[in-house]
């Protein structure tokens, strides 16, 4: 197997992410971010990096439970909010999702955990309005490239300062922010119903596909080279199917090209509208 080191700096990536998050905030005129807080590592990071950027006053964390959220993740959550001093507030999903869930006793746990995941969206931005900030997401480039997100739910946000780290150099970045250990050493999970697991779900690591997916991605290795580089044909078509097929989910929705200056054609930038 080729030896793939997926380190990090992470001072260097520390200053990134917090000028990123600064400048990008700063110039649409807001001064507040709004982010989503699980209790996972993603949304763990994505806060501290806000707080380091904007000042812990200046960011809101929202919690977002439903009824069967583990209570785990609501104490790791408040682990966050205590240890950086962000302002806070709890929001349960459960009234705004169960009268959609009782329209169809047949839903299955992929439907409402989109549905889950959707309104914690409106929720997250409503709250934009609020407290006057923009939403900072939480995904990363692992989740991204397979496309194991929600359109329109968790993927929904105005900025995302994790996009281009892959999971395991989340993990790194975490560590060297200081998030409290116990978020550090927990099995990812969107934590959308009992005993659900990311890498139940997907059926691999993160450890094993953060490797496979720098090659592909960052190295811009063939599938046949990953196969030579040592990874199994079965395993490296999975996951270069999964890039294919949630190509949508990475892109804004096309529009049907009738003129020549075509917003996401030929109208891409900010110095097309003055800036």
């Amino acid at each position: 197997m080729q030896e793939v080191d997926l380190t990090i700096d992470t001072n260097l990536a520390r200053q990134i992410l917090t000028g990123f998050l600064k400048t990008e905030i700063r110039r649409t005129g807001f001064d507040h971010a709004i982010v989503g807080l699980s209790g996972g590592i993603d949304s763990a990071l994505s806060c501290y990096l806000a707080a380091e950027a904007l000042g812990a006053e200046n960011v809101l964390a929202v919690r977002l439970p439903y009824q069967s959220s583990t209570a785990e993740s609501f104490e790791h959550a408040q682990l966050v909010i205590d240890h950086l001093g962000v302002q806070s507030v709890t929001i349960p999903i459960t009234e705004m999702v169960e009268p959609l869930f009782k329209r169809d006793p047949t839903m299955n746990s992929l439907r409402k955990g989109n549905i889950m995941a959707r309104a914690r969206m409106i929720i997250l931005y409503d709250q934009s309005e609020v407290f006057k900030g923009l939403v900072v997401g939480t995904g990363n480039k692992t989740e991204i490239l397979l496309g194991y997100t929600t359109l329109y739910g968790d993927s929904a946000c105005a900025l995302n300062p994790l996009g281009d780290l892959y999971k395991t150099q989340v993990r790194q970045l975490a560590k060297a922010l200081s998030v409290p250990q116990p978020i550090l050493d927990k099995p990812p999970t969107a934590d959308l119903w009992q005993g659900q697991t990311d890498e139940g779900e997907l059926g691999f690591t993160y450890a094993e596909v953060d490797k496979l997916l720098y090659l592909l991605v960052d190295q811009r290795f063939s599938p046949q080279d990953c196969v030579e580089a040592g990874f199994e044909e079965e395993f490296v078509q999975k996951v270069v199917e999964r890039i294919r097929r949630n190509h949508f989910k990475r892109v804004l929705p096309p529009i049907a090209k009738l003129t020549n200056r075509t917003v996401g054609y030929d109208f891409l930038y900010l110095r097309d509208w003055g800036t």
